[in-house]
Formats: C-alpha cells, sequence, structure tokens
C-alpha cells in the first residue's frame, strides 16, 4: 500500500516540481477523507496539482470555476422534464465526481457556497427535495486567491471549518523553475499520466487508515494542544473538537504514508500548522502587530508537554 502512495505522489512530481510535501497534505487528506483549502497567488500549479492527483487515481475529475452568478443547481444538477419518455430525469452536476476542483470557491454567492460545504459534509446533496449520495471516494480541492478581495464572498469560519487543512504551494526556487520550463517547453507532462492506484485502493487505504493506533497520551496530548488555543492571549476564537478529530485523522493518515500503524507526537507537531491554521481567528491587536498565525500555534506547541511515546520512546 506504501508503494502505491508513493507512486501517486512521483506522478504528481511529474508534473510539479519541488512539490512533494505539497502532495503528500493533499494524500493526508484525501485518505482522513477530509477536503483541502489551497490558497495562493494565481499560476503555480494549483489546478495542476489536483489534475495529476485525478488522473493518478483514474478517478472521475471535475473542475467547477466559481463566479457570482453560479447557482447550486450548477453544481448539484438538476431534474429536467423529458417530453418522449414523459417524466423528469435527474442530470447530474459537476460536483457528483470523485474528485471536484472547486476554482476561487470565495467569487460565488454563500448560498452556492453552501451547496458545495453540504456535500462536503453530508456525503450528498439535495436536488429537489431528493437527497442523492456522492460517489466514494470524494474529494475537494478549493482554491482562493489571497490577495484580491474585490467582488468576493469571504467563507465564514463555520464553513473554514469544513477543510481538514489549508495548504499553499509556494514559489518554485530559481533552479526548480528552469526546470518547470524545460519540461514544459516542449509538452505537457500531465497529458503523459497514468493511473496508478484504483479507486478500489483509495477507499482500502482510507479504511487502514482508521486502523492505524493512537495512544491515549497522543490523544491528551492533541487535546492538551487544542485547549490552549482557546485560551492563548492573541487568539480570540480557539479550536473547536472538529478541529481536534481532524487533527486526529490527519496524524493517522501521516503516520500510514510514513509506513507506520501508530501515531508520534512529532505527527502532531508537523501537521498542526495546516490543520489548525485556519480554524483560529487572532485578536485585532495581535493583527496590529502584525503576529501570524503559524507563530501563535508555534508558540502553542511549545508550552505543551511532549508525552512519552511507548512504542518509540520519549518523542
Amino acid at each position: 500500500m506504501n508503494q502505491v502512495i508513493d507512486r501517486v505522489i512521483e506522478n504528481v512530481e511529474k508534473v510539479l516540481v519541488g512539490k512533494r510535501h505539497t502532495a503528500e497534505l493533499a494524500i493526508v487528506a484525501l485518505l482522513a477523507n477530509g477536503h483541502v483549502l489551497l490558497e495562493d497567488v494565481p499560476g503555480v500549479g494549483k489546478t495542476m496539482l489536483v489534475r495529476a492527483i485525478a488522473k493518478s487515481l483514474g478517478a472521475e475529475f471535475k473542475r467547477i470555476q466559481f463566479t457570482p452568478d453560479l447557482l447550486p443547481s450548477d453544481l448539484t444538477g438538476m431534474s429536467i422534464y423529458n417530453q418522449k419518455e414523459m417524466n423528469f430525469e435527474f442530470r447530474p452536476g459537476p460536483l457528483l465526481a470523485n474528485i471536484v476542483l472547486a476554482d476561487e470557491i470565495n467569487r460565488t454567492s454563500p448560498k452556492t457556497q453552501a451547496a458545495l460545504l453540504e456535500g462536503m459534509e453530508e456525503g450528498s446533496v439535495t436536488v429537489d427535495g431528493e437527497t442523492r449520495v456522492l460517489p466514494r471516494p470524494f474529494f475537494v480541492m478549493a482554491t482562493q486567491n489571497p490577495i484580491e478581495y474585490e467582488g468576493t464572498f469571504p467563507l465564514p469560519e463555520a464553513q473554514l471549518d469544513r477543510f481538514i487543512m489549508k495548504i499553499s504551494m509556494g514559489y518554485p526556487t530559481r533552479s526548480e523553475e528552469v526546470e518547470v520550463l524545460n519540461r514544459m517547453i516542449t509538452s505537457q507532462p500531465i497529458e503523459d499520466i497514468k493511473p496508478v492506484i484504483t479507486i478500489e485502493e483509495v477507499l482500502q487505504l482510507q479504511e487502514k487508515t482508521k486502523e492505524v493506533h493512537v495512544e491515549d497520551s497522543i490523544k491528551e496530548y492533541i487535546v492538551e494542544i487544542i485547549t490552549r488555543t482557546r485560551h492563548h492571549h492573541d487568539i480570540y476564537l480557539g479550536v473547536s473538537p472538529r478541529g481536534s478529530l481532524a487533527l486526529l485523522k490527519a496524524c493517522q493518515a501521516y503516520a500510514l504514508i510514513n509506513e507506520r500503524d501508530y501515531v508520534i507526537p512529532d505527527d502532531v507537531k508537523h501537521l498542526a500548522p495546516y490543520v489548525l491554521g485556519h480554524r483560529l481567528i487572532l485578536k485585532p491587536e495581535a493583527k496590529f502587530t502584525n503576529v501570524e498565525v503559524g507563530e501563535v500555534i508555534a508558540d502553542v506547541i511549545k508550552r505543551v508537554k511532549v508525552p512519552i511515546f511507548k512504542r518509540g520512546g520519549t518523542a
């Protein structure tokens, strides 16, 4: 199974140079049955990342470009009357796919955002009063531009909480960008990617992720970190219990990717910034003094005693 995961990540690396860590985080979210919010400037490869993952899985992929006039039915589909058959036929929307890229999610209305977030949370959508179950696996990667906010509808905190983690791509280094030019000068590598894993194997990996062992001391360590976010002097709103569960699931998936059947404290410390960062609201005075969310999370983790881990000694 670990070899299968490596093949998926290697496939992504054929398209995106120097983004192995980003690909790993995306796979972590997929195995944990979560969804990802990609926040970065245009042109750094967000769409390519999602397409590469979808092609590696041989999964059905749909891209939705969010605009202010997009309606919920444009996502979920609608029932259309067939005059020949004299009945209504359901025409599925792009949301009924395995891998969905929700491009610029903050550019559409809250009503349409809610339709997407219902599917993410419930694994189903409601069309004409009828509940339709989404295919499995179902994985959403939503993007938003952190620079341009004119004409946008920022996601409320309760909706941001639906994403298991928030990640960014970042600019490539000089050598990496030269390599991008070399690869793209004659062809598009995304067209040469072949599936290396089946949908059934993905579902098996998601089940194996749930079996990864988590010691009680690790659970207490997670809860202590979460509790401290609720009382930190720079934080206005701390992390909810949903955040605790998201961090636990992400750690299980990260352990599986690293060929372990148990979670260690380092997994928690590594994933905390990505899982917790978008769930916090800093106080106005902290923002005024340019305090970053990452700095606050690092300070919280530093203040929590690392548990003694039985399987691996002191973490």
